[in-house]
């Protein structure tokens, strides 16, 4: 079985159902892609929990360790981080119940995307957030 992401339409949806974003390897440089991506998602509405071991807030926001520290469960997971650590976010998600995950571009585990569909979350891989949210969703 090999992965494939949703349909732009379904992408959209999905933009236009989710309101709490937990940024994975959220960085407080405001020139790495994560933040421009993190600060975009803020002014479109998006509530933003940085998960960043060692820091104390980005964004305005306090920042987590990790998911299993989250004040709540996101609505969906956006992740900037190396694709071997996908499969440990995956078995995060899927013990926290949490229902949707992002692989931002350039982050791509087939076989981590592939588990966590199978256990009932909506993944998308390989895209930016932002640029589908503008581009898909014509805001």
């Amino acid at each position: 079985m090999t992965f494939s992401n949703p349909a732009p339409e379904q992408i959209c949806a999905l933009l236009h159902t989710v309101k709490t974003v937990a940024v994975v390897g959220l960085s407080s440089n405001n020139q790495r892609p994560s933040f421009r991506v993190a600060q975009a998602l803020q002014s479109f509405g998006y509530r933003i929990f940085p998960v960043r071991p060692m820091q104390e807030e980005v964004l305005g926001e306090k920042a987590y360790a990790d998911l299993e520290s989250l004040p709540e469960v996101p609505d969906i997971v956006d992740v900037f981080r190396a694709p071997e650590h996908v499969p440990a976010i995956v078995e995060s998600c899927i013990k926290l119940g949490i229902k949707n995950l992002w692989l931002q571009d350039g982050v791509v585990n087939e076989e981590a995307a592939l588990r966590a569909q199978q256990a009932g979350i909506t993944v998308v891989m390989d895209r930016c957030m932002f640029r589908d949210y503008t581009q898909l969703c014509g805001d």
